[in-house]
């Protein structure tokens, strides 16, 4: 039997320029530290191989010591290797791999398929068929040579290749580096290994995505995960999804319409873990009680979760007289309150002109509570006392 550990995409050095430094230096951390737990995964395993199928690296401006550091978080399994370029790390003329070999950054232990050509292993017994990206996007499947290729007889037929497999996912993602449907059995393979989906995925019976070791994007498709898979001789590969994540992105929306809904979400930000990594999407409408309320619930949550965007963008402010009582906004200042509020609300001031509106009794509302005492500024933050 033949023990197989595949994966693919770790991006090694994506940014996430999304979020604040402190937790994108964390969450791009969190890639290395999943590479380390793969080589656990496949010590403990005992697998006879791990196959990483493009997309090691998120560009190929990763800086010297990334290579050495990713090359370092491989160590924890001493056996085979085996890695082909993918779209972000395409091997070209000179590449990522290119300055990674002249820097003496790969351990003997690791194969990088920089050319379409069988690669026979004696240990394990096997015949690996690599299709690498040599350019960011093709239009022709580089797959298709696969069939033709000659192994020695009775070695398994392994194929790895990054791409999409046509008719299976969305045909916006599927338009590049396409990958025929079918080609493993047309190609006589015994396992084909793809990577570039995120997300673990069965394409037929000898076909998987692997997806990421480590979740980076708010995406439900069962990323976070490798492959083990085990092959008897001439029978269909038996495939294991195994956990390998750290962190869980989730997107959380709702639309506020009473204020049982903001008690709602402020619960639901109060739940998440220093595991967790959110996107919150409200609209609807709220009062500046329950608006000041949600902008501290937000902030308490970024000191907990790894970490928290959100748009607020479709939330319209709907003052109470309470609201404007407790501002002691009255005279001139309670009357710009009103025309801002018109002004969210109408129809006819256009998209734009209602979110300036929104943002300026936002900005005034968070003033007015600063100079009262609340301590709440308008973007959430402690306010100086």
């Amino acid at each position: 039997m033949l023990k197989i550990l595949h994966t693919s995409d770790w991006q090694i050095g994506k940014l996430f320029g999304q979020f604040d430094s402190d937790d994108a230096a964390l969450l791009a951390d969190a890639r290395f530290l999943a590479v380390e737990g793969l080589a656990r995964l496949a010590r403990e395993e005992a697998v006879d191989m791990v196959l990483v199928a493009g997309d090691v690296f998120d560009a190929q401006t990763v800086a010297d010591k990334t290579l050495h550091r990713l090359f370092k978080a491989m160590e924890g399994y001493a056996g085979p290797w085996v890695m082909i370029p993918g779209n972000h790390d395409a091997a070209l003329a000179e590449s990522v791999w290119t300055r990674a070999q002249r820097l003496g950054a790969v351990p003997e232990n690791v194969t990088i398929c920089l050319r379409p050509e069988p690669l026979v292993l004696a240990r394990p017994a096997v015949a690996i068929l690599p299709a690498p990206m040599t350019q960011r996007n093709t239009y022709a499947d580089l797959t298709e040579w696969f069939a033709g290729a000659g192994t020695p007889a009775g070695l398994p037929r392994i194929g790895m290749a990054h791409g999409s497999v046509q008719g299976i996912l969305a045909e916006e993602i599927d338009s590049t580096n396409p990958i025929a449907a079918g080609r493993a059995a047309q190609a006589r393979l015994d396992y084909l290994a793809l990577g570039d989906w995120h997300g673990a995925r069965q394409v037929d019976e000898r076909t998987w995505y692997s997806g990421t070791p480590e979740t980076d994007r708010f995406r439900a498709n069962a990323s976070g995960c490798a492959l083990l898979v085990s092959l008897d001789a001439g029978g269909p590969p038996r495939v294991e999804v195994r956990p390998t994540g750290r962190y869980r992105w989730q997107s959380l929306a709702a639309t506020l319409r009473v204020p049982g809904d903001v008690d709602a979400v402020i619960a639901t930000l109060a739940g998440l873990a220093a595991q967790d990594v959110a996107q919150l999407d409200i609209d609807g409408q709220i009062d500046l009680d329950g608006h000041r309320r949600l902008l501290a619930a937000i902030e308490q949550a970024r000191g907990t979760a790894r970490g928290v965007l959100a748009d607020l963008g479709g939330l319209r402010l709907a003052p109470t007289q309470d609201d404007i009582d407790a501002l002691r906004a009255d005279g001139y200042v309670g009357e710009v309150i009103a025309e801002l509020r018109a002004a969210q609300e109408d129809p006819a001031a256009g998209e734009d002109n209602a979110r300036i509106a929104r943002d300026a009794l936002a900005l005034l509302a968070g003033m007015l509570d600063t100079r009262a005492g609340t301590g709440v500024a308008a973007d959430g933050r402690g306010a100086a006392a």
